[in-house]
């Protein structure tokens, strides 16, 4: 699926960070690990998404507009650099989406009979309770 507004790369700063090891054994991890920034303000997508991202109680969208994400689930830096893009990817399309408003329906014939039955037999029950034949 292609994403509804991509991201230019000229907008995106990534930033390599020294992963540490445990006690300096994990050698293959140095400078593997990755953070993006973006700035929501600069970039280029359409005002309205801009605003949503700012209202998105997202803890990785700082209140300046900066969204900052790490990656460090691979070990070599252009795995991850593409893991961060796509999470920035990820939460761009999920502010994108709008939910269709919701139209409401009428109840069906059969559903409206149903409700009426069962008030009827509840209503007489009650009526019927405490009465010796």
């Amino acid at each position: 699926m292609r994403p509804a507004h991509p991201i230019a790369e000229d907008e995106v700063e990534f930033t390599a960070i020294r992963a540490q090891g445990a006690g300096g054994q994990n050698v293959n991890k140095v400078s593997s690990a990755v953070h993006l920034r973006f700035d929501i303000a600069a970039s280029s997508l359409p005002e309205h998404l801009r605003e949503r991202l700012l209202r998105l109680g997202d803890q990785r969208i700082s209140k300046d507009g900066i969204v900052v994400i790490k990656a460090q689930a691979f070990r070599s830096l252009e795995k991850n650099r593409a893991e961060a893009l796509r999470r920035l990817q990820e939460l761009i399309d999920s502010v994108s989406v709008v939910a269709k408003p919701r139209r409401p329906t009428k109840p069906t014939r059969g559903s409206v009979t149903r409700r009426l039955e069962g008030k009827a037999r509840r209503s007489a029950v009650k009526a019927n309770r405490g009465r010796v034949e």
